[in-house]
């Protein structure tokens, strides 16, 4: 099997998507764990952390392969909106998939009708949502560089956050 030095651009972005929710979930995780009363549900929580934080760090360790097309630049933090912004893009995008997914298995031609309408705004709520993040350097889809920089700072946030 070949060696290769850089990662494929298809591959780099599928990284992003994961290692951007990974960061997301284990942020979350990390802030309500001390919540959880339960032990054994506590136990999943801190087996999630540590499994999530495991995922970012060997998925971290590719970033050095991505591909690079300009200088790296700065992308806004705006004090935890973008964390928020982006856990909603997140939310819509997985459920663009998820209805995507049931109107294929659906056979009730009602039940498809609502699907589909209800597809139809998610996929237009997800386009607000992104709009919004790119119009206010959130979310930089443009340019590589600062895309995967802002992955990394995000995760490494993650990482280090105490739970």
């Amino acid at each position: 099997m070949p060696v290769m030095h850089q990662l494929a651009w298809h591959e780099t972005l599928d990284m992003h998507e994961l290692v951007t929710l990974q960061a997301a979930g284990l942020i979350k995780l990390k802030k309500s764990v001390r919540k959880v009363k339960d032990p054994q549900l506590r136990n999943l929580y801190v087996y999630s952390i540590q499994a999530l934080e495991n995922n970012l760090r060997e998925l971290l360790a590719f970033y050095p392969a991505a591909p690079r097309v300009a200088e790296d630049s700065e992308v806004k933090d705006s004090g935890g909106v973008a964390l928020y912004a982006g856990d909603l893009l997140g939310l819509t995008k997985t459920a663009v998939r998820n209805y995507a997914i049931a109107i294929t298995e659906t056979a009730t031609p009602m039940l498809r009708q609502v699907l589909t309408k209800q597809l139809m705004m998610v996929v237009h709520l997800h386009g607000m949502i992104f709009y919004y993040m790119l119009q206010r350097s959130m979310y930089p889809a443009y340019d590589l560089n600062q895309l995967l920089a802002g992955d990394v700072r995000h995760a490494t946030r993650a990482l280090s956050l105490p739970y």
